[in-house]
């Protein structure tokens, strides 16, 4: 063999050894990972809230006798992809998702159980708050209920799930927001006087000795997720526990008003749309909407709502749907009644 030869075939080893590990997850016989540091965005999964999911309502109204609805009002989610090898990423990219660090979705320090668990968190905010936005725009009162009591925490023991908290050291607390206000005025340690309603409606005030926040050093825990419910006697289930974060809330707001109002705010129509709901209505800016719109798009919606916020990302999407700008529940509705009456819309283009 040749010298020249010889140069060229030592000098493939390592390319060919190289490009094996590439596609690899793993360095054989090791447990040493060889994934990217990547993640991938796209287009994720869509539900109907007016629909059912697994057998059940995605927005299940009990308590109340709610009106006929039809057509469709689709919440849609970006699906995160990672653990991926470079090969991977790339083909991901290839088909239009976009690639970012995975520390975007994965911050460092936090385990991926840990980031569930804080999007389930934020997911129960969320549908506290299209509940309490609900309420509002129906003239309904609200109350806090407890959705979940962490284990060895304040509240173990003491607090059970489906107990409503109306108030704290006497004050009322129609929010959640206002009972985390009442905890973190005190001290972990000290003491807090607890009006609760029993789920079989006995009353009580129970005196609770708060915890503190592993996550944060001196800021007292109660430890509870709550969620908002109607105070008549209505019950309200959100079906879509395996979603994450808080960019369903506008659409679960719109598919209790709809449900809970006379006629169809969808005029019938198929409109799908995102953004997160303040209590008060505000409807704010979500990340992966053009991922969202194009998943939309492509289920055949007909009107996409879209936080004001996000418009600008959205000019030259390309299509048959319409994209509107909202900025809170007053300007979903009217912009669904608008075209489905073929008035004038206030267009994302």
């Amino acid at each position: 063999m040749s010298r020249r030869i010889r140069t060229l075939a030592c000098g493939a080893v390592p390319v060919i050894v190289l490009g094996a590990l590439v596609g690899m997850r793993h360095i054989p016989g090791t447990d040493i990972a060889l994934t990217a540091p990547y993640a991938a965005e796209g287009p994720g999964p869509s539900f109907n809230t007016l629909g059912e999911v697994d057998g059940h309502q995605v927005v299940d109204i009990q308590g109340a006798e709610t009106d006929a609805t039809s057509g469709n009002l689709n919440m849609t989610t970006v699906a995160v992809r990672s653990g991926m090898s470079i090969p991977e990423v790339f083909s991901r990219w290839m088909q239009g998702d976009s690639i970012v660090p995975i520390e975007e979705v994965f911050p460092a320090g936090q385990s991926e159980e840990e980031v569930q668990q804080r999007n389930a968190a934020t997911f129960a905010e969320s549908e506290s708050a299209a509940t309490i936005a609900a309420m509002n725009y129906l003239h309904r009162d609200v109350v806090v209920e407890v959705k979940m009591v962490l284990p060895e925490s304040a509240a173990s023991g003491v607090l059970s799930e489906g107990d409503r908290i109306l108030g704290v050291d006497g004050s009322a607390t129609p929010t959640p927001e206002d009972v985390q206000a009442s905890v973190a005025s005190h001290e972990p340690g000290e003491s807090v006087d607890i009006d609760v309603e029993r789920v079989d409606g006995h009353r009580e005030t129970l005196s609770v000795e708060l915890g503190e926040d592993p996550d944060h050093s001196g800021q007292p825990l109660l430890g509870v997720t709550m969620v908002s419910a109607p105070a008549d006697g209505i019950s309200i289930d959100y079906n879509l526990k395996e979603i994450g974060g808080p960019s369903a809330g506008m659409m679960f707001s719109l598919a209790v008003i709809d449900k809970l109002s006379p006629g169809e705010l969808n005029g019938g129509k198929f409109v799908a749309g995102t953004g997160t709901i303040s209590p008060d209505g505000t409807v704010g800016p979500i990340g992966g909407i053009r991922h969202k719109a194009d998943a939309a798009e492509d289920l055949g919606a007909e009107l996409f709502l879209a936080p004001k916020e996000n418009c600008r990302e959205l000019g030259d999407h390309k299509g048959s749907m319409t994209i509107v700008a909202v900025g809170n529940l007053d300007d979903a509705i009217a912009q669904m009644k608008a075209y489905a009456e073929g008035g004038e819309l206030s267009t994302c283009h």
